[in-house]
């Protein structure tokens, strides 16, 4: 068996400049800022794990069921075998966060719902939206040890962070505690938009790890990894 959940795809080389994987296990932070391509990069990792057999829940505060749906063939990624077959089950939390009770108390009721967590990855794109009426740093501390017991059956955690929705104290506490932790930027270049992924810690990594990954999004393409990209 092996101890890395790859998410390979032939068009692509992001699994490779990502260590061809991410070890079993893992808690992975990825933050960056709104429009940042966060979602993109949970997307395109997601489509990979189900394409290579691994169980995916994806908890968003981004996309309705439907708009998640048309965002993944937009990119070509397409999901619906995957979402019929039960191996992608995707939560869109979008009318919870409307509601003012249940974003209080939203820890609890995420730490609650066990079938969320049954998956062999769990992506929740953005964990910050989702924490921000309700965490402190207590309840904080209590997630992240309760994603940490998760990792110790071997499941992969992947949260997506903006910084600016926590504040600082918090989103320390999740970049100190995390086994992979990286940082979305994007810079203006004329009428392009130039993005990288940075590498700021990587544990495990059963190949090597570029740093710095440039990437674009095209439509009908999805993510694609620059080639002149400073590794």
């Amino acid at each position: 068996m092996s101890s890395i959940r790859s998410f390979e795809i032939s068009r692509d080389e992001f699994n490779g400049k990502l260590g061809g994987g991410f070890p079993k296990g893992s808690l992975i932070v990825i933050e960056g800022g709104s429009g940042g391509g966060k979602s993109t990069i949970c997307q395109r990792i997601t489509y990979g794990m189900i394409e290579e057999d691994t169980s995916v829940t994806f908890i968003s505060t981004q996309l309705t069921t439907k708009g998640y749906i048309n965002q993944m063939y937009s990119l070509d990624y397409p999901i619906a075998p995957h979402l019929l077959k039960g191996r992608l089950l995707y939560i869109p939390v979008i009318p919870l966060m409307q509601s003012a009770k249940s974003r209080i108390d939203f820890i609890e009721r995420l730490m609650g719902a066990e079938e969320l967590f049954e998956k062999d990855v769990i992506v929740i794109d953005t964990i910050s939206a989702l924490i921000k009426y309700s965490a402190n740093a207590e309840k904080s501390l209590d997630l992240i040890s309760f994603f940490k017991k998760l990792n110790g059956m071997g499941k992969v955690i992947i949260l997506t962070i903006e910084p600016s929705e926590l504040g600082e104290e918090l989103a320390s506490m999740f970049r100190s505690s995390c086994d992979i932790y990286m940082t979305l930027r994007s810079k203006a270049m004329g009428a392009e938009v130039k993005r990288t992924v940075v590498v700021n810690k990587f544990t495990g990594a059963k190949g090597p790890v570029g740093q710095m990954i440039g990437f674009r999004i095209e439509p009908k393409v999805g993510l694609v990894v620059e080639i002149a990209s400073v590794s």
